[in-house]
């Protein structure tokens, strides 16, 4: 089996898994708005912009598989490894934080002030994710 092909599986699943995580993320948060706007429809812009943030990680995993593409015939291991590893992390990251702005969404229309809060929480998932996309620039 020719290596070069692991390492286009790598890229492949920086890509997949970023987007996969995104679409959970962005799905868990959706469903909190979905349920708030019931409650409290005022504060539609609020949920909007918390469920929205999960999407970011897919592109960070896109933008890496974008611009490392046409490196992976150099060392196809090391790019499978990256490959493997900015996936995962973003995986995880914007499921995390599809999570924390579900719980913020749902103070939102409780009544609660925490728009703010939920944000900057909210960042703190992200910024591995943002790790991960800079670690492929120092590869």
């Amino acid at each position: 089996m020719d290596v070069t092909i692991l390492g286009y599986v790598g890229l492949g699943l920086m890509l997949a898994l970023a987007g996969i995580g995104s679409c959970y993320g962005t799905t868990i948060a959706g469903s909190a708005a979905e349920a708030a706007l019931k409650k409290d429809s005022s504060k539609s812009s609020g949920y909007m912009i918390l469920s929205a943030l999960p999407a970011t990680q897919g592109l960070y995993g896109f933008l890496c598989f974008l611009l490392h593409n046409g490196k992976v015939a150099e060392n196809p291991m090391l790019w499978f490894g990256v490959g493997c590893g900015v996936g995962l992390v973003c995986f995880f990251s914007a499921i995390r934080q599809g999570k924390i702005c579900a719980a913020g969404i749902q103070g939102l229309a409780q009544g609660h002030d925490v728009q703010t809060n939920t944000m900057i929480y909210a960042a703190l998932p992200e910024f591995y994710a943002i790790l991960a996309l800079v670690a492929t620039f120092l590869v």
